[in-house]
This record gives structure tokens, sequence and C-alpha cells, in this order.
């Protein structure tokens, strides 16, 4: 019995692998300059905590929905950030601002549901007394001023990014509150994330029960909460220098969800941990951005290419089906009857560590016009081949650019040799070898097939010396 469940977990953790997510919105496009511009002011200040503004200012720009924040200085400063909340019938929070104080109930610094300016300044006066009564050595620079976020019905939840001295950033998800650690409902994930894996995320916590709807609670919007993780392990991706991220509480009901408070620690990534291959922290590479291009076809056609997605099962499916029944022999050496969620799966699942496929893509259409797909072996030095491009687009340069795109790729990645098989009979790809500056040798145990092979380097010199 406890063979055969191995079997099943087995079974069930490859129809896992296999799975292709949702698409991310289209409309997730975070501001990454003006996020990098707060994270580089703040290292270059050599602070090791963002203030409650700049952290406030670096999740906009990440679409996660924050609460309006003012910091004051003083008590009159404070008294002045609440007047336009109160003249508009709210009520304010005023909470301790300090990079030396982890929790700000500890030493009184939250006080809610003011109602008046002389409440603020009163709020204000004290959270200063006991901040430097209880913290003597605590470096205060002011109080925050915000609206009361009024959501009766809504989980309390924390999310943020963590730091492993083993696996680097870590996206933390769980019950939020004052009472986090006591309760300790936690889970973690190495980014990056889809929306299907902060699913999964979610679900390994306790909380999760809750976010379903219940007696007269309506259920949470989930889909919102996996989209912030989402966000998250993105900003991880994006900004390295970023090591410490907590958002608590996030109010979390059926309308979506709201930042209340964050927390965001940074220190400098040296210069020697950006060298090499892929983020210079993370355990799996997340999608490399960077290697995004737009050209033209020599048929005029504007052409997005981009790594290859888990979502672009779909795009492929189309466009092997506008593929022909010889170019896809000549492709797999042979003939391809059906084309399975399965076999999909494994050409849009990869490692960017190990493999990498550019798609190129239509803008006008959107529709996908051609792959090349680029193996590294065990030791990193040789990389396998190989290129697709839709029937009807033949002859347009399209394969040139991939394969071009693909031995820059090969170099920026260390690798020193490009290599494939082609049938003797694909002439097309052959002369395209050719004139990359392939080396190109029969199989000595088939005739029918030609091995190609490149050195990098020098197809790299040759072609910035012309």
């Amino acid at each position: 019995m406890q063979g055969f469940m191995h079997l099943v977990r087995y079974r069930e953790a490859q129809e896992l692998l296999m799975e292709t997510p949702d698409s991310l919105p289209g409309d997730f496009a975070p501001d990454v300059a003006t996020a990098r511009a707060i994270i580089a002011g703040v290292v270059q200040d050599g602070r090791t905590w963002l203030d409650p503004l700049e952290a406030n200012g670096l999740l906009r720009a990440y679409g996660v929905p924050v609460a309006p924040i003012a910091l004051a200085e003083t008590a009159d400063e404070a008294a002045t950030a609440a007047r336009p909340i109160l003249a508009e019938g709210g009520t304010v929070a005023v909470k301790v601002s300090s990079p030396d104080i982890v929790h700000k109930s500890d030493v009184g610094g939250v006080k809610l549901d003011l109602t008046s300016e002389a409440a603020v300044r009163r709020a204000a006066l004290d959270i200063f007394e006991r901040a430097k009564r209880l913290k003597p050595d605590a470096r205060i620079t002011g109080v925050t001023v915000q609206p009361m976020v009024r959501r009766p019905k809504a989980r309390e939840l924390i999310a943020g990014l963590a730091d492993d001295p083993t696996f680097g950033p870590v996206v933390v998800f769980g019950r939020g509150g004052t009472a986090v650690e006591v309760i300790n409902d936690k889970a973690l994930a190495l980014p990056p994330l889809d929306m299907k894996l902060a699913e999964m995320l979610i679900a390994r916590t306790r909380v999760s029960r809750i976010l379903k709807a219940y007696r007269d609670v309506p259920a949470a919007d989930e889909q919102a909460v996996q989209l912030v993780l989402v966000k998250l392990a993105q900003l991880a991706a994006d900004l390295p220098e970023v090591r410490e991220l907590d958002i608590n509480p996030i109010l979390a009901d059926k309308d979506g969800l709201i930042a209340v408070d964050a927390r965001v620690a940074v220190a400098p990534v040296p210069a020697e941990s950006r060298k090499g291959r892929g983020h210079p922290r993370f355990a799996i590479r997340p999608y490399p951005k960077e290697w995004e291009r737009e050209i033209v076809s020599a048929g005029g056609r504007r052409v997005f290419v981009r790594p290859v997605r888990p979502e672009d099962e779909g795009l492929f499916l189309d466009f092997v089906r506008r593929v022909s029944a010889e170019d896809l022999r000549l492709r797999f050496f042979g003939p391809i009857r059906e084309f399975g969620h399965a076999f999909l799966a494994r050409l849009v699942q990869i490692d960017y560590a190990r493999v990498i496929a550019f798609v190129a893509i239509e803008r006008e259409s959107g529709a996908m016009m051609g792959v090349v797909r680029l193996h590294a072996d065990t030791n990193h030095e040789r990389g396998e081949y190989a290129v697709l491009v839709r029937s009807d687009l033949k002859g347009q340069g399209l394969g040139w650019e991939l394969m071009r795109l693909t031995i820059e790729w090969a170099r920026a990645e260390g690798l020193r040799v490009i290599a494939g098989e082609v049938l003797r009979e694909n002439v097309a790809m052959l002369e395209v070898c050719r004139r990359l500056g392939f080396d190109i040798r029969p199989e000595p145990d088939d005739p029918e097939i030609q091995i190609v092979s490149l050195d990098v380097a020098m197809a790299m010199t040759t072609r910035e010396s012309a």
C-alpha cells in the first residue's frame, strides 16, 4: 500500500507539473523604473528600511492596493494631515514611524478611530512620548496619518517576502493582525509564482478556510489575493535589493483587498553577485523579461519576440495547426499526428536556467509566427537548438532573426557551442546555418542527418567585426 501511494503522489506531481496556468491580467504592468528609483535612493542613503511613504510608493508601483498615507514629523503636522480626512466625515489612524520599532503596538504606537484634529494632536504627542520612554535608542522619524479603513467583514492577512540564507527570496502568506506570531499560520513558496502556484500557497494555510463564504460573510476575492502574491514575487525578481517585505494587515473581502501597513528592508547587491546567469539570489530563475525584443520581418511585419511562458499552450496549439505536415516532419524527424496537452506542456513549461525558447508573435494579430529552442547540457557548455517557422511565413528572415537571438543568449549564458541535427533535405535550414557560420558535417551513422555546430565566441566575433 505504501508503494502504491508513492505512485499516486508521483502521478499527482507529474500532473501538477504539466498544468498551464492562467495568464496574468493584461493590465498588470508594474512601474519598475519608479520602484527602482525608490530602492536606489534608500540604498544610496545607506539606510536599511524604507520609510512609510517609500514603502507605500513601492507597493503602488506594483499595483498593490494601499491605503493613502501621510508622514508627519510633529503633532501639529499630524493634525494638519488629518484635516481633509476629517472634513469628509472619516476617522483617522495615527501610527509611530520608526525603522527600529518592528511592532508598533508594543510601544502603544497605534491610535485608531480619531475623530478630531485635537484628538490627532494628542495621539501624536502620546506616541512620541511613549516611544522615547520605552525605546530610547529608537530613531523616530514621525507618525503616519491614514484614514481608517472600514471593511467589517474583511479577513486580516499577511503577505510578503523573506530572505532565506539557502534559497534566497521566498514569498510568505498567512493569517495577519497583531497576533500573527501567536497564531503562526503561515506558508512559504519559492518565487517566481503564477496564479496556480499562488492558489496552492494560500491553500496550505488555515486562514484559507475562512476566505470561503460562511454564515452571513461572503467569500473573499481569492483571485485578488493570488494576484498580490504574484506581484510580490515579480517585485522580488525585479528588485534583488529587497530583503524583507511585510504587508500586515491586508484586509480582504468580497470587493477585493487593501494593504493597510507595510515594512520593507533593503540591502545593496554586491557587483560580483550580479555576475553569472540569472537573478543573483533566486533559487528558481524567474521569467527573463530583459530578453524581450521588437523586430521587423523582411515582409514588413512588426514582431514581438519574447521567452516562452507557461500560459502559451493555446498559442502553440494554434501555431502548429498552421504548420504543414512536411515542415513538422523536418522539425521532429517524423510525422506528428496529435499535439495533446502533455506534449504542449513540455514545450511551454521550461526551466529558464537550462532552457530558453523564444516565440515570435505578430503585433497586429497576436498570432505566433515561429519559435526557437535551445537546451543546455548539464555542464552548461553546449546547447542543442531547434527552430520552427510557420509555413506561410517562410523566406521572410524570421528563422534567421530567431537564430541570431539564440546565439546572443548563448553567449550571455556562457555556452561555448550551439549544435543541432538537421535533415539533409532541409536545405533552407542548412543554408541559414552556413550563413551564420555553423560547421556542417554528416552524421556518421545516418547519412540523412547533418550535424551542425557553432563556436559561439567565434560566431559573435565574426558578426561584431563585420
